[in-house]
């Protein structure tokens, strides 16, 4: 079958492998890029699925936390340049519409361009009245909303990575602790860094667990490794594979002799349980348009 171009570069930016092999991972996926991918990797090729971390568009990733800690959100909003995401005027938009969401807990996108915003105008209006004044096209992509015992967030690089994650408390005094808060926060500060996928390996679902283990079995026998040994191996490859994206499984960045798990053990006992976050990467999935 014919392969679209497109779909080849794509393939490419995803997985960092030259443009033939992406070609024929595609041909023999008939097309379906994440089949390609898995294909490469099989191979050894592609080290991991991994989409590319470079920022396709500009803006900033912003978060606003309640007053009691129990109520957070986190926003992407994009614009075309660095120079306007800097303004005072992009940063006062990004900050006043996650506190937004944040209080009025829209249920999308459609419904939060109908709330009322500065001036009692919609949040649409004010979006088009920004365009007008800073001259770009500006677009709200996101936003993530938690509630619970204990919300966090950290954002990193000047508005580039954001994070936001619950934590379920044993205890009203242990949600309102200055050291849980502090641990939450650097918890996020973790996300951040390694960007873990899930949360522990209950989390991981079957069908990504089966998939894992096709293809580090793929990789095992391809390597001409006995089969007699191939599950042990394999074995070997999930552990790495848990430390790779399970938060509570990856060395904690602030001490990597100790798993996450075991500094929050040490830290606040059975009191606290990482309920789920969220990491946006600004730009990530987008594409800047060549000028």
């Amino acid at each position: 079958m014919a392969i679209n171009p497109k779909v080849v570069q794509e393939l490419r930016e995803k997985t960092g492998v030259g443009m033939m092999d992406c070609k024929r991972a595609l041909e023999e996926a008939s097309g379906d890029v994440e089949e390609a991918v898995k294909i490469l990797r099989k191979k050894g090729i592609a080290t991991a699925a991994k989409k590319s971390t470079r920022a396709a568009s500009d803006g900033l990733v912003g978060a606003c936390i309640g007053a009691d800690a129990k109520v957070g959100s986190l926003i992407e909003i994009n614009c075309e340049t660095d120079f306007v995401a800097k303004t005072d005027d992009f940063q006062s938009l990004v900050v006043g519409l996650a506190k937004l969401v944040s209080e009025k807990a829209p249920l999308d996108l459609d419904a939060l361009m109908n709330l009322p915003a500065e001036g009692g105008q919609s949040v649409k209006d004010l979006m088009v009245a920004k365009v007008a004044k800073l001259g770009e096209n500006i677009q709200f992509r996101r936003f993530e909303r938690y509630d619970g015992d204990l919300v966090a967030s950290y954002i990193h690089a000047g508005g580039k990575i954001g994070v936001l994650m619950e934590v379920a408390c044993a205890s009203p005094e242990s949600a309102a602790s200055e050291a849980v808060k502090e641990l939450a926060k650097d918890l996020c500060m973790q996300v951040a860094a390694s960007a873990p996928r899930f949360v522990s390996r209950g989390h991981v679902s079957a069908d990504v667990l089966q998939s894992e283990r096709e293809i580090y079995k793929a990789q095992v026998v391809a390597s001409g490794k006995p089969e007699s040994i191939a599950d042990k191996i394999v074995d070997g490859k999930m552990n790495k594979f848990y430390e790779e994206n399970c938060l509570l499984d990856q060395p904690f960045i602030r001490d990597t002799a100790q798993k996450v798990q075991d500094t929050i053990k040490a830290r606040a006992g059975k009191g606290i349980e990482v309920k789920r976050f969220a990491r946006y990467v600004l730009g990530e999935g987008l594409r800047a348009e060549a000028h």
